[in-house]
């Protein structure tokens, strides 16, 4: 894959801290990061919480960027709705051992338009995302976030099942 820049990789992963998003996290550490490589797990909550005085600031644009450690924090990955869970953490503080810098970008809004224009906006070299594993009939009714990435993507996706 082609590096974006100055030698570094921003490889993106969509990230809601499902059992399928799990599984990308770890395909993508055993067998696309690499020393080097930036990670930007981009979480995408369908609605802001207007309490929350961040998702006001940032619902248009997303976040700003989260390092890992921060994010980490309870209190502030709250202020930003999120809620990862202790196997996530658990695998991204694995793969900052590989000398991969994590970042998280929390956007708010439909997560198969959000996706398309985080990978416009900062310029990954590719994204991973999981698969919820629907069957055809459920993914023409519910739509698949999946799809419609690999479909509109500016750049390659790998959709991990």
């Amino acid at each position: 894959m082609a590096a974006s820049g100055e030698g570094e990789r921003w490889v993106g992963l969509a990230m809601d801290f499902s059992e399928g998003s799990r599984a990308a996290l770890r395909w993508a550490a055993a067998n696309l990061l690499r020393a080097g490589d930036q990670l930007l797990l981009l979480h995408v909550l369908k609605e802001p919480d207007y309490e929350q005085s961040e998702a006001i600031l940032w619902e248009a644009t997303g976040s700003p960027l989260i390092p890992l450690s921060d994010f980490s924090n309870p209190t502030i990955a709250k202020k930003y709705g999120a809620k990862p869970d202790t196997e996530t953490l658990d695998i991204l503080n694995t793969v900052t051992k590989q000398e991969v810098m994590v970042v998280v970008k929390v956007l708010w809004g439909d997560p198969r338009e959000k996706l398309c224009q985080a990978i416009n906006d900062i310029p990954m070299s590719c994204l991973v995302i999981g698969s919820r594993g629907l069957g055809k009939l459920k993914r023409v009714l519910l739509g698949s976030v999946s799809d419609y990435v690999v479909n509109n993507a500016t750049c390659p996706v790998t959709v991990v099942k």
